[in-house]
């Protein structure tokens, strides 16, 4: 066999070892060698090929449970365990305590709870009065109780009140999503309430932008874009007024727009400037933003932000985790709403983390796109008693296709069962 030297992000190797690897660990600039099924039943026309894009990991994922790939078993490190070595922190390990439905019993109330209280501390800031710290910080803790005995349920709430939020609902998604981050790469308790607090408050700024400002969207002038840009620098000087609170916060706040490679702002830092809880409310906040119906402008999918993501990694986001955060999110986040194979139409509610293309999906619509009784499906289930290609998810659609609104039905009192 000859060599072959495959190139990772962050490390190069010759290899002379195959490993078995399963699709969710699957990273740009791997060779893979061979798979788990016969090379004909697969649409690769070739035996043997480098990962070049998300895109092609997304391929692989749709055909394969793991494959084969030519590596250095001492030097081939899964993504996890890289950012584990970079921080130096040993990774707590987490289980879901409760099942997605018996969470979504209670998940309902935090999430209004925390929505109100977060409105009414952010429109305290926005008319001059201090910020409510006690009030955030006990916020914060509902939400990491909620997603430490397990994260989908209100995953799955953010995601449908992803839609034409305003900063209080923006602020709450970041929180949520970024713990749950942290979670899955392992963090301690606090660490994570730390990190929700960053999230929470790292757009407090723009409670001193003027809302003719806020209100125009993506249609601003050179001024106007500069006033807006301005809320890292407002966000900074109302978090140092608290000084007992966590510092980590005035950084994320005042810094969550600076890129790896120096194109951010405030002040164009690179890298090494730049904290780890920053890089990570980073990546959240483009996801969140990007994912969210704003100004009647279309919003993009999970999986089109995912792409992005994974296109200016190592540029303007961190490396490795970027690989995390899709890995802690997957490709059909809870709250998705998600086109089958077979015509039916569904949403999302629950990540399947021993197959993440099989997850469950709350079924809504049938082939016909008619409607039906709401009812949960485990796809991972169904295609071990059925035809493996039946029950696949074929696309992730935005908010609105075939009729559907996502908020509106969870107005409806829709629930998970």
């Amino acid at each position: 066999m000859v060599k072959k030297t495959v190139v990772r992000p962050g490390y190069v190797q010759s290899t002379d070892t195959t490993l078995k690897v399963p699709v969710s660990q699957l990273g740009v600039g791997m060779y893979v060698s061979a798979l788990d099924r016969p090379w004909l039943e697969t649409p690769f026309l070739v035996q043997g090929f480098l990962i070049e894009s998300l895109d092609h990991i997304m391929l692989v994922q749709e055909f394969c449970d793991y494959v084969y790939i030519d590596a250095v078993k001492e030097d081939w490190v899964p993504a996890e365990e890289r950012v584990e070595q970079n921080t130096g922190k040993k990774k707590q390990r987490y289980i879901h305590k409760v099942s997605v439905e018996q969470e979504n019993g209670v998940a309902p109330g935090v999430y209004r709870q925390a929505k109100t209280i977060v409105k009414s501390v952010l429109d305290d800031v926005r008319i001059g009065n201090a910020l409510d710290v006690k009030k955030a910080k006990e916020t914060v803790s509902d939400c990491v109780d909620s997603l430490l005995r397990n994260p989908d349920a209100l995953m799955w709430l953010g995601k449908i009140n992803n839609v034409n939020s305003g900063t209080a609902e923006h602020s709450l998604n970041v929180c949520i999503l970024v713990v749950a981050f942290g979670r899955h790469l392992g963090l301690e308790k606090l660490e994570l309430e730390q990190l929700g607090l960053c999230g929470l408050l790292h757009d407090i700024g723009m409670m001193k932008v003027p809302g003719d400002v806020l209100s125009k969207g993506s249609q601003l002038s050179e001024k106007e874009t500069r006033i807006l840009k301005g809320h890292t620098l407002h966000g900074r000087n109302i978090l140092m007024s608290n000084p007992g609170l966590y510092h980590g916060v005035t950084d994320v706040a005042h810094c969550h727009h600076e890129h790896l490679d120096g194109s951010g702002y405030p002040r164009g830092l690179k890298a090494v400037g730049i904290s780890h809880n920053t890089r990570m409310v980073s990546i959240v906040d483009t996801y969140i933003d990007m994912t969210t119906e704003q100004f009647g402008g279309k919003p993009s999918t999970t999986l089109e932000a995912v792409r992005f993501l994974y296109a200016n990694r190592g540029t303007k986001f961190d490396d490795e985790l970027v690989l995390q955060f899709v890995q802690c999110v997957g490709l059909y986040p809870p709250g998705s709403l998600a086109l089958l194979n077979n015509g039916e139409v569904g949403i999302v509610i629950s990540t399947n983390y021993k197959n993440r293309r099989l997850p469950k999906v709350l079924k809504l619509l049938d082939h016909a796109k008619n409607p039906i009784k709401p009812h949960v499906v485990n796809l991972g289930n169904a295609n071990e008693q059925g035809d493996r290609k039946e029950f696949l998810i074929k696309d992730i659609l935005i908010n609105g296709s075939y009729g559907i609104d996502l908020q509106e039905h969870l107005r409806k009192g829709l629930t998970l069962g």
